[in-house]
């Protein structure tokens, strides 16, 4: 994995980082927004535009959030590698540990 998508992205998806994303590896759950270890090609165009702070690289995710990692990798686990976000849409199938989480934002 390089970059993780972390707490402060929950409810929020403002999707800045799919924009600008030049690999198309960042994928729309229902709470938030996850990057496809395997596709993703750590060039860290995501990091500075995300306007919540979301974004980590792996070692650098906040011990707090250090969940988030694996909730990362297991939104794939059902999806798979398919190649590019913008064929696959929003999903349904956030992780347990994100789908128990309360509602954040407004």
């Amino acid at each position: 994995m390089t970059y993780v998508i972390a707490e402060p992205c929950v409810d929020v998806m403002d999707k800045a980082c799919i924009e600008e994303c030049p690999v198309d590896c960042i994928y729309e759950g229902a709470r938030m927004l996850y990057i496809h270890p395997d596709e993703c090609v750590d060039c860290g165009a995501c990091e500075p535009v995300c306007p919540v702070e979301a974004i980590f690289y792996e070692d650098d995710v906040p011990d707090e959030w250090t969940e988030y990692t694996q909730a990362n990798a297991d939104f794939f686990d059902e999806l798979g590698s398919p190649g590019g976000a913008a064929k696959v849409g929003q999903t349904e199938h956030d992780p347990a540990f994100i789908k128990s989480l309360d509602p954040r934002g407004e």
